[in-house]
């Protein structure tokens, strides 16, 4: 099953329930995720103590082909997002 961001909101509220109301929640949720994306797009690391750290990489051209045609071609350089998962979450994962 996938977590989707309503459910991540719904269990936000359920913590915090009767201290602010559901949309505050959503709010919230939306404001860390925004952080969390600006920051990215900066090329800067996010480190989440006793979660993880996400981190951009920058990936060099490369070669690959068309699937449909076999045709060869240069892939253009990209930036990507990458996890690593802290000690104390490959801990509980791994219980």
């Amino acid at each position: 099953m996938t977590l989707t961001k309503d459910q991540v909101i719904k269990q936000v509220h359920k913590i915090f329930q009767g201290r602010h109301a559901k949309n505050k929640s959503a709010e919230t949720v939306e404001a860390l995720l925004e952080t969390i994306k600006r920051t990215l797009e900066n090329g800067e690391d996010v480190l989440i103590s006793g979660f993880g750290k996400f981190s951009v990489k920058e990936k060099k051209d490369r070669k690959g082909r068309n699937p449909a045609t076999g045709q060869t071609m240069i892939l253009d350089k990209r930036r990507v997002v990458t996890f690593k998962c802290s000690g104390k979450l490959k801990k509980r994962i791994n219980i």
